[in-house]
């Protein structure tokens, strides 16, 4: 069983570390955040002990677990920085999570319970899939994206770097959602959505963009490798 901390104090984390403790793959020994406030306190029964860049002279393995995918995105290149490589990192998938033949997930990624894999899953570096999230056969999931509760995908779908899908979002068989972009909550996607976008409705429509920190990048949607430039 492999030793792990949880970098970023907050719901994900402790969604982790209780989905970790069901599961059993990993034993947390802690948690790191930014926040001097939290130093030395107990969250979800973890100790908070220090700040992230602790990570860097530790040799526990390494969840990030920061909401946002441009903040996990944040926190990985700051690592990278004092000499973290993708080795450090875990990967969590959920003993109640179905996985099926053929998918493979990257470093940094969290599956929580409920979540379905059906088969031939491409997941990209520091991806978080909430419950009850489905995967069809052909998803491709970039880096750092993250899918809340209920997400549904058709086959062969694929989402962007940074992408954000909200509660209950569908993506209809072989879309695209660009880098960057939100879909709002209970959104039914009938075409593709440009990267940096956001949507919302039925049928997905886009909206003003809102002042937020999501990515505008419009690079290449291939899903990168374990060693991808963003790890």
């Amino acid at each position: 069983m492999a030793r792990v901390l949880l970098l970023a104090a907050g719901g994900l984390a402790r969604e982790t570390a209780s989905s970790i403790a069901a599961t059993g793959d990993h034993e947390v020994v802690g948690m790191l955040d930014d926040s001097e406030a939290l130093h030395g306190h107990l969250v979800a029964g973890v100790r908070v002990l220090g700040g992230i860049d602790l990570a860097a002279g530790r040799s526990e393995l390494l969840l990030v677990c920061a909401g946002s995918g441009q903040a996990r995105r944040g926190i990985v290149q700051r690592l990278r920085s004092l000499g973290v490589g993708p080795d450090r990192y875990a990967r969590h998938v959920s003993r109640n999570a179905s996985v099926g033949a053929g998918c493979s997930l990257g470093p940094g990624s969290i599956v929580l319970p409920g979540c379905v894999l059906t088969c031939d899953v491409s997941i990209g570096a520091h991806v978080v899939l909430m419950p009850n999230v489905v995967l069809t056969h052909d998803n491709q999931l970039g880096d750092y994206s993250t899918l809340a509760a209920g997400v549904a995908l058709g086959g062969g779908t694929r989402i962007g770097s940074a992408a954000y899908l909200g509660m209950n979002a569908c993506v209809l068989q072989g879309l695209m959602v660009g880098n960057g972009s939100i879909l709002g909550m209970g959104a039914v996607l009938l075409s593709d959505q440009p990267a940096g976008s956001v949507w919302v409705g039925i049928p997905a429509h886009p909206i003003d963009r809102p002042p937020a920190d999501i990515s505008t990048q419009k690079e290449s949607m291939t899903v990168p490798s374990e060693g991808g430039q963003d790890q």
